[in-house]
């Protein structure tokens, strides 16, 4: 995604946005938020079922098995959906990141500070969080990477809901964020998460993934090749032992993002652009539709709030996310002689940072992997991290409603287009052929005036004449 103008020599923290990248974040903003809200419905459709009379027939479309157990794939819905379908899901994450590192602003390593000083600190100071309270209460550690991931989806779905308009720069924050933030997911689970090695499967993957790779750069075309090739990889990725979504996020990565000559778009662009809805639209939801079914009561809520795991992943969530995203933003902009933006304030940042602390899918997913084996303490984790990711939403979004009037005067700033030109007249102030265009318009719009007004000035003549 594309990341925010950041600096080191008199630039701007969280500055406009260049016109190309206005242009794709706003694409991917309207994807985003429509996936964002369906995964809304489908986590609220999994609690109402899971909590309702139909509880037994939740557990049991969830636990149901299907699958060839010769290849070892005899899995339940729910892991399908988790081993499968986010798959889907970290392909997208996988193609989003190879564009950043190589045509995004994360080329530039200047750019790239500050989105990555404020993942890094927006992971660690939640894991730091959730170590302590666990330990302090005499809880488990295994947790700790439980509150260290965002949910880009959640939080514009929370956005859309309150209606709150956020300008172009902060929302590109939040994307990159996200896009470091799901690397880092990535990483988490593939060193911290990974069970006995089968050495043999592992080879196969990686073999696969080597054919995927020359095919790639052949020039090789056809979903007919590339599909059951990917098939094939994710099989043998799941049972090597290496958690299966990392097989979507390796082949994301072997995608070209660069633009050639005569393309309007890469060929990582267009596949983002085919995948995205399956990911954002029904990937995504399935898997919480299948994970966020957890049992809520008043002794749930109480809880989770007393027990040193599940309250030190709502702590994570709601205050390690803040803290950690907003002070490594501080540190970045005060070590680097950055100043904020004339437009916007801290505040905003610590905003913005808080609805980071809506951790959901992957959240969910490094859960039921933390605690695999105790059904009662993921169900508590997940019930955690649901509780944690509503209160940062509730206090992002009434910290984002505060500055909302602010917001959407800069918003509408960025989306004027007098000349009807279809470029936002902010991005071409400093364009000749701009302001020729605008004298014209004005000229024009003053001769009417005085048209009208002697049209008006006649009509009151006449009513003033003897009758």
């Amino acid at each position: 995604m594309p990341a925010p103008t950041t600096a080191t020599n008199g630039r701007k923290v969280l500055g406009r946005l260049s016109l190309p990248e206005r242009n794709f974040v706003a694409e991917a903003l309207r994807t985003e938020t429509l996936g964002g809200v369906l995964l809304l419905l489908a986590a609220i459709a999994a609690l109402v079922w899971a909590n309702s009379g139909l509880k037994e027939s939740y557990e049991s479309v969830r636990d149901f098995h299907l699958g060839p157990a010769s290849l070892g794939l005899d899995l339940s819905i729910g892991h399908w959906a988790a081993d499968g379908l986010l798959a889907v899901f970290f392909f997208v994450a996988g193609i989003e990141l190879k564009r950043e590192l190589v045509a995004g602003d994360l080329k530039d390593p200047r750019a790239a500070v500050l989105p990555v000083v404020a993942a890094l600190c927006g992971m660690a100071v939640p894991a730091l969080v959730y170590a302590l309270v666990s330990a302090t209460g005499g809880g488990s550690l295994a947790g700790w990477a439980v509150p260290t991931a965002t949910d880009i989806a959640f939080a514009l779905a929370v956005l859309a809901v309150i209606g709150t308009s956020l300008p172009n720069s902060l929302r590109a924050f939040l994307l990159t964020l996200a896009v470091v933030d799901d690397l880092f997911a990535i990483l988490i689970i593939a060193v911290f998460f990974t069970d006995d090695l089968d050495f043999a499967a592992l080879g196969g993957a990686v073999v696969g993934l080597a054919v995927f790779w020359l095919l790639l750069r052949k020039g090789v075309r056809g979903w007919y090749v590339y599909v059951p090739l990917a098939l094939v990889i994710w099989g043998l990725m799941y049972n090597s032992g290496i958690h299966a979504t990392i097989a979507g996020v390796a082949m994301g990565l072997m995608l070209r993002c660069t633009r050639h000559e005569d393309e309007a778009h890469s060929p990582g662009e267009h596949i983002e652009h085919l995948v995205r809805p399956l990911s954002a639209g029904l990937a995504v939801p399935l898997f919480a539709l299948f994970s966020a079914g957890v049992a809520v009561s008043g002794d749930a809520i109480e809880e989770v709030f007393t027990r040193p795991e599940t309250l030190g992943v709502v702590l994570g969530l709601v205050v390690g996310k803040a803290v950690g995203i907003f002070g490594g933003t501080w540190l970045t902009a005060r070590f680097t002689r950055a100043e904020l933006s004339e437009e916007l304030a801290w505040p905003d940042v610590f905003a913005v940072a808080s609805l980071a602390g809506i951790g959901f899918t992957v959240s969910l997913l490094i859960g039921e992997l933390a605690f695999e084996g105790d059904q009662v303490l993921t169900d508590e984790v997940k019930a955690a991290v649901l509780m944690g990711s509503l209160i940062a939403a509730v206090l992002a979004g009434t910290l984002l409603k505060i500055r909302n009037v602010k917001y959407r005067k800069l918003c509408e700033a960025e989306e004027l287009d007098e000349d009807l030109d279809g470029i936002p007249d902010i991005y071409e102030q400093d364009n000749p052929e701009y302001h020729l265009r605008m004298a014209d318009i004005y000229e024009r719009k003053a001769a009417e005036h005085r048209r009208l007004a002697e049209v008006t000035a006649g009509a009151s003549e006449e009513n003033d004449g003897p009758a």
